[in-house]
């Protein structure tokens, strides 16, 4: 295993506890779905010992996950298979789009504005909302740079217009947490500028290194991501450090790519045998990035 490797697994332990299902459901999103879905646990705990992550932890976090409604299992003989369950890729589905694609660039000058209305569950829909990217101006008034949502809903939708660039920037720093969210920015980039580093010195990886660094590089940018509401460009600081973590991750993710998905095509297997080819939307994740270009592999 290479030295980078071995570090960043180093710190990926320091952190308590070791959250397994997470990590197993980073591993389906990032690596199983574009391959049809299916994975064998024998093949899973290939990947989570790499992790150094136990049998035991992993059988245990799975059940947790299949008892949660985030998987389903079967058995084929006396080896056991899972995928997601519909709700578990409708969760990942709408991950995706903001873990791989790039953000809105241009802002229209308006925001969208709902006044939540006496819903049933009225936590679950402010959750809902948060996570498609509003923001909170008070417990009943939620804001996003542009609709994110359909029309209807137990809302009363507004349009707001500000008098200034500078009006919008302090609404914006109302509704959301901007410092925290760049501080997850920024503690990213420092765990993962040195693995760029390491790839631009040339530096030594297998087949097996690139994948569980790809899978440890989303794993940690999701965290960071799904907090943002990746506002555009005008209402954010200058810098915004999330600019340079994405462009962070998607040089390193492109750069491992090739190496990481030779070691699915040789050693992960679902109900049927070798994993089928990626599907046709994995090749637009990131790819405005420009891989590495001199690397040492094997």
């Amino acid at each position: 295993m290479a030295a980078f490797v071995d570090t960043l697994l180093d710190k990926f332990h320091e952190r308590t506890p070791i959250r397994a299902g997470s990590l197993i459901v980073t591993v389906f999103g990032d690596a199983v779905v574009p391959r049809g879905g299916v994975l064998s646990l024998t093949s899973l705990h290939e990947i989570m010992r790499a992790f150094r992550i136990s049998d035991t932890l992993v059988r245990t976090a799975l059940s947790r996950l299949v008892s949660e409604g985030w998987f389903e299992r079967w058995k084929v003989g006396r080896n056991s298979y899972y995928r997601l369950t519909p709700q578990g890729q409708e969760a990942f589905a709408r991950a995706t789009q903001r873990i791989y694609a790039d953000p809105p660039q241009d802002w229209q000058g308006s925001f969208d504005l709902l006044l939540l209305e006496n819903a049933q569950d009225r936590s679950a829909l402010k959750g809902e909302l948060s996570a498609a990217g509003y923001g909170a101006l008070g417990p009943d008034l939620l804001v996003a740079a542009a609709a994110s949502t359909g029309g209807a809903g137990p809302f009363l939708r507004l349009s707001a217009t500000p008098a200034d660039p500078a009006t919008a920037r302090r609404l914006v720093e109302r509704a959301w947490p901007l410092a925290e969210i760049e501080s997850r920015y920024k503690r990213f980039i420092d765990t993962y500028s040195g693995i760029l580093g390491a790839l631009e010195r040339g530096a030594g990886f297998t087949n097996l290194d690139a994948l569980l660094v790809r899978i440890l590089l989303i794993h940690d940018y999701r965290r960071a991501v799904l907090k943002d509401p990746l506002l555009p460009a005008q209402l954010l600081p200058k810098p915004w450090a999330g600019t340079a973590a994405r462009t962070l991750c998607g040089t390193i993710y492109r750069t491992l790519l090739p190496a990481a998905e030779r070691w699915i095509d040789t050693h992960a297997q679902n109900d049927t045998g070798p994993l089928p080819s990626v599907d046709r939307d994995f090749a637009r994740r990131f790819a405005a990035a420009e891989p590495v270009a001199a690397l040492r592999i094997g």
